[in-house]
């Protein structure tokens, strides 16, 4: 049976259609000898399936299927009716091959052409008694022009094509080292890429679907589902809302690792859900601070509103930054790891991030490699976690299973990387192993490989490793597109750089020769967005507000990276030596065809979030305003600022306001968000 996929970031995407570009050759003859079509036979239904689908119009049935193209013209025509619109109360489907054959210029030769085409992709009715979709035959196609395996000689021999195309096509793929199968492979993500390599066009595109179904591509659709929410949305279309509905779907147990859940929505559901009997885990960082509590404040907690429910929380004894959570997931059954539904990204379960901050929250469905990855990692904290003791009586419920290595391997498409791989636990206790930099190793290496493209959206960019594996990354190949937006607080003055730059110079050389004492100082927090500007890497910052207070912050909160427009990179990490060594984080890595739509989606909000109010004029509107007005703003409407725009908008404001330096001013920024001109 073909597998189903579906992509949606709130409403549906597709794959897309095949675009025009250069032929290798103007031969449309698909092949295909006549033979008689006998009514009631699989051969009517197909050929029937294939000019009544909707999404067949006159340029693939001229194209690829090689009609003459007043056959193609006068199907069409029959077709869609009066009013030409197909999918309208006027159509005029063919009911069998005989009145298909009476069409003008329609005879044995097109109707030949019309099975063979119907037969190559999927029209002739199988055990599903369903022929595949366009996309899902784009998508074939273009898993037969990523498969490492297919060299030229089967591109050119046994698909068809001219061999500057097929030629073109591997040497595209394999990336710069020319080899198949190596880290920088490229893979095609949607049509117009292939279609875009020199020599490929409709017939080459037409011949690789042929191929690609007749020999069982498209068996490698995804039969999971992919949503994303990117925030801020309007709260009944939030990732909050959304969250809460699938915990209103629960049917036995699901795990939860959070680093800070107050959405009224979702204890609602979460309520509701144990009131049903859905089993239900609560890591929660609240909980480490909560316990400190007394008194009615103890009693109100939000760990405490959990235990009243009855859901046990507990937490760790470094920072649990994770927001994932897994419904009906594989704590007691392996086989659920292929229906359950994992939410993890960036955004925490609350207001803010649901209706204010810039962040992104991804829901898989049956996505059975990540779903255990993980219940894995869950497991392995709540086994070695600590009771936030409220009732004493909430039972400790351990997984009744382990995951194995054997387990996750070949069980599906994706990768996690956490940071509890650098702790070594004994007992409730866990403790950093010097040395270890799980995923900063991860994203560094991703940056050595990238050929084309690395975009990155982040909070925080204080992590030295990517940070100097970008500045070598732009050194070695000045024409890459690295470009990294960060929250406005990661703005620092030149100034404020030579002063961190002196810091760690002088913290070296009080390490003479220890290698800890080293570390340490490399390690210590440092705002690298600057240095990577004076590097040539374009940096823009989420500028609105010139000092930066929680109460007004409209932050940009993800942490993303893309690589080549084929891979993401996306979780709870913070690019901190802080998020590495003291707390516990992850990055799921999504690479390739199966998550095409996904990583397209990302890649858009990226250039959406790269162009905020760039060149509308808002910029010089509000440089105005501080030069000109008698009452300053210091908070305003969010920009995508480069350095040199930040540092002339704050010098304006300090001109005109000095007051902005004051202590009150300072201590509490929330109370002072306009000031009066001073002169």
């Amino acid at each position: 049976m073909r597998k189903a996929i579906l992509f949606t970031t709130v409403g549906l995407l597709t794959l897309g259609a095949a675009a025009c570009g250069p032929e290798a050759s103007p031969d449309k003859n698909l092949g295909g000898t006549f033979t008689e079509i006998a009514q009631g036979s699989p051969q009517e239904t197909a050929v029937l399936a294939l000019v009544n689908d909707p999404q067949v119009d006159f340029e693939l049935l001229d194209d690829d299927v090689g009609l003459d193209k007043r056959a193609a013209t006068n199907i069409i025509v029959h077709r869609n009716g009066l009013d030409q619109q197909v999918g309208t109360s006027d159509d005029n489907p063919f009911d069998t091959v005989g009145e298909l054959d009476k069409v003008k210029f329609v005879g044995a030769s097109a109707l030949g052409k019309l099975l063979a085409y119907a037969e190559a992709n999927g029209y002739l009715p199988g055990d599903s008694g369903e022929a595949p979709t366009a996309a899902e035959r784009d998508y074939a196609m273009l898993a037969l022009a990523n498969d490492a395996t297919v060299d030229i000689a089967t591109l050119d021999d046994d698909v068809g094509l001219d061999k500057r195309a097929a030629n073109n096509i591997a040497t595209w793929r394999n990336g710069v080292d020319a080899v198949a199968g190596t880290a920088d492979d490229r893979s095609f993500m949607n049509v117009e890429q292939l279609d875009a390599i020199k020599y490929v066009g409709n017939t080459a595109l037409g011949r690789m679907r042929d191929y690609a179904v007749s020999h069982g591509y498209l068996d490698t659709l995804p039969s999971w589902q992919a949503d994303v929410v990117f925030s801020p949305q309007p709260y009944s279309q939030s990732h909050a809302v959304r969250v809460a509905k699938l915990i209103d779907q629960a049917q036995s147990s699901i795990d939860i690792a959070m680093y800070s859940s107050s959405d009224a929505g979702i204890n609602d559901a979460l309520e509701a859900a144990v009131k049903r009997g859905v089993k239900i885990r609560f890591i929660f960082e609240s909980g480490n601070s909560d316990r400190l509590k007394s008194g009615s404040a103890f009693d109100n907690s939000r760990s405490a509103r959990l235990e009243k429910m009855g859901i046990n929380v507990r937490y760790v004894n470094k920072i649990m930054h994770h927001k994932f959570a897994i419904v009906d997931g594989p704590r007691d059954d392996l086989a659920t790891a292929s229906s359950a539904t994992l939410i993890s990204g960036s955004g925490n379960w609350s207001h803010g991030a649901a209706t204010r901050y810039d962040e992104n929250t991804l829901f898989l469905t049956g996505q059975t490699k990540l779903n255990l990855l993980m219940q894995r990692e869950f497991n392995h904290l709540w086994e070695h976690s600590r009771d936030f003791v409220f009732d004493a009586n909430l039972p400790y419920e351990l997984s009744g299973l382990s995951i194995s290595d054997e387990d996750i391997e070949g069980a599906g498409d994706g990768d996690a990387l956490f940071t509890s791989d650098n702790f070594n636990v004994s007992g409730d206790t866990f403790k950093i192993v010097s040395g270890r930099d799980t995923i900063a190793d991860g994203l560094v290496e991703a940056i050595e490989d990238a050929t084309d493209s690395i975009l990155i959206a982040s909070g925080h960019l204080r992590s030295r490793p990517v940070a100097e594996a970008l500045m070598a990354k732009r050194q070695a190949n000045p024409n890459i597109d690295i470009r990294v937006y960060l929250d406005g607080q990661e703005y620092i003055s030149a100034w404020y750089n030579n002063e961190q730059i002196k810091k760690r110079t002088n913290c070296l050389a009080d390490a003479g020769d220890s290698v800890s004492k080293i570390r340490k100082c490399n390690d210590k927090g440092f705002y690298f967005g600057y240095e990577l500007g004076q590097a040539g890497v374009d940096v823009a910052y989420k500028y609105y507000a010139f000092r930066w207070d929680y109460s007004y912050a409209l932050q940009m909160h993800h942490k993303l990276m893309i690589i080549d427009g084929d891979e993401l990179w996306t979780g709870s990490y913070n690019l901190s030596d802080n998020a590495e060594h003291n707390t516990f984080e992850n990055m799921m890595v999504l690479r390739g065809l199966p998550f095409a739509t996904l990583i397209k989606a990302y890649v858009d909000n990226f250039e959406t979030l790269w162009n905020t109010a760039r060149d509308d004029g808002t910029y010089e509107a509000l440089l105005n305003e501080v030069n000109t007005a008698s009452v300053i703003p210091l908070v305003f409407d969010p920009m995508a600022l480069d350095h040199a725009q930040v540092t002339a908008l704050k010098n304006a404001i300090k001109s005109n306001c000095p007051a902005v330096w004051s202590a009150p001013y300072k201590a509490e920024p929330a109370k002072h968000q306009y000031c009066p001109r001073s002169n």
